[in-house]
């Protein structure tokens, strides 16, 4: 499904991505975990069009990605949350999802003139799509809540569901349960788990070990912007560089 190749971005004298290459394939659910700093970010940033590459390809699809911008990616299939949610605060939540539906005739002034029944009924297929997607999400009662003032648990949440409203065949996502509260977490497993039975590919960064061993199905590694690993969730346990990049520094920093 998606290939990196030979990928390397550079900041001045910092390699922040350097040389890596992997296949998603078919997997459904996958992980990328590594210390902080080791350029995950970065590589997903590069993925969804918001850095440009400076040598290496990304195909999706066997089809050549790198190089476009972010809004033509999503297009093509591959829909992403960040870090820090990025919700419309004084929308509520329903009209937070009927904004992300991509592709509205009525963002254009020509249809409203010209094709307003087209318009009103593409309006009223995206609104009753948000309702069953905040009834998934379980916030069917938040529906008219300004989004600024849900939870920041829940506004995740949300993220995911202006990410389904695209309809995407690759769902990334970016640290989907930091700042969120244990049952919320259990939430978010349910939902991505009941998403990957549909066939929707997810791909995300976390540093919640025992989550990231229980939902994926495999796990790259990245320590100072390279990838030093892949593999399951059982072999990752075992892989002395592994320990030394990554759990081992986890565990030295709870000592220190």
């Amino acid at each position: 499904m998606l290939e990196i190749e030979n990928v390397t971005k550079n900041f001045g004298a910092l390699t922040a991505v350097d040389n890596v290459s992997f296949r998603l394939g078919d997997t459904t659910i996958s992980g990328l975990i590594g210390p902080n700093g080791s350029g995950k970010t970065t590589l997903f940033h590069l993925i969804t069009g918001f850095y440009k590459l400076d040598t290496g390809n990304i195909s999706f699809l066997n089809r050549k990605i790198d190089g476009l911008p972010p809004h033509i990616i999503s297009r093509k299939g591959i829909v992403r949350t960040f870090q820090q949610t990025r919700v419309l605060p004084f929308l509520s939540t329903l009209d937070n999802l009927v904004a992300a539906a991509p592709g509205q005739l009525g963002e254009n002034i020509l249809p409203l003139f010209f094709r307003p029944a087209r318009v009103a009924k593409e309006e009223a297929e995206n609104r009753e799509k948000a309702l069953s997607i905040l009834e998934t999400l379980g916030l069917t009662k938040l529906r008219s809540t300004p989004a600024g003032d849900l939870s920041y648990g829940q506004q995740k949440l949300l993220e995911i569901g202006r990410v389904l409203m695209a309809d995407p065949k690759l769902i990334i996502l970016d640290e989907p349960t930091a700042g969120i509260n244990p049952t919320l977490i259990r939430h978010l497993v349910t939902i991505l788990e009941n998403l990957a039975e549909q066939s929707v590919k997810i791909f995300l960064i976390e540093h919640n070990m025992p989550l990231v061993t229980e939902l994926c199905d495999k796990i790259f590694v990245m320590d100072s912007g390279s990838l030093i690993f892949s593999g399951t969730p059982a072999e990752v346990h075992n892989n002395p560089r592994v320990i030394e990049a990554y759990l081992g520094r986890e565990k030295d920093a709870a000592e220190a």
